[in-house]
């Protein structure tokens, strides 16, 4: 089990030189809020796979999330490896920032419906987020939704928000390096 410290947290502008070289050698993860997905949780009936049937990114969504692809390049990172949840509106996030393939990853899957599953996923998520940070090889993005940053990071995110995360000196936790954000 991994824990998780609030002591590194700081506000940063999308600008931080220090923030973007972390995510950009590994030293640091990228937690990200799918972009604006008008509505709370999914409808009802709703399935996984079939997008007519969720809530899905508006058209103000669609430009945000290339907005916030622009805005990983302005700071230095034109590829990463980017993983998402299953859901439409967060596959669609992180196809439409354009840095990579984006690989599906159940452990980012929204729990907002099934709160029994928060724990397993949590876990889950902490420990894909160790293995990459104690390898510290190159940028990772992993695109997801609020009820799962907030279990991770204790960080309510607005929708397109990048909360990220590193770990403590000594290796053994997990702790809120800073929050990045673009206007739109």
């Amino acid at each position: 089990m991994f824990s998780l410290s609030m002591a590194g947290a700081v506000r940063a502008e999308p600008e931080n030189s220090g923030l973007w070289e972390d995510l950009r050698s590994g030293r640091a993860v990228a937690l990200m809020r799918h972009a604006l997905a008008p509505g709370t949780g999914d409808p009802p009936n709703f399935k996984l796979g079939d997008c007519s049937t969720q809530r899905t990114l508006s058209e103000e969504g669609r430009q945000q999330a290339r907005a916030l692809g622009d805005l990983f390049r302005r700071n230095g990172i034109a590829r990463a490896e980017v993983r998402s949840s299953r859901w439409c509106r967060c596959l669609e996030t992180a196809e439409l920032l354009d840095l990579g393939d984006v690989t599906k990853a159940p452990f980012l899957d929204s729990f907002f419906a099934e709160r029994a599953k928060q724990a397993d996923q949590t876990e889950a998520a902490k420990a894909a987020i160790h293995a990459h940070l104690e390898q510290g090889d190159g940028p990772l993005v992993l695109v997801t939704h609020q009820v799962n940053i907030t279990a991770l990071s204790g960080v309510y995110p607005a929708s397109g928000e990048i909360v990220l995360l590193s770990l403590d000196p000594d290796g053994s936790a997990l702790n809120v390096a800073g929050r990045l954000r673009q206007d739109f």
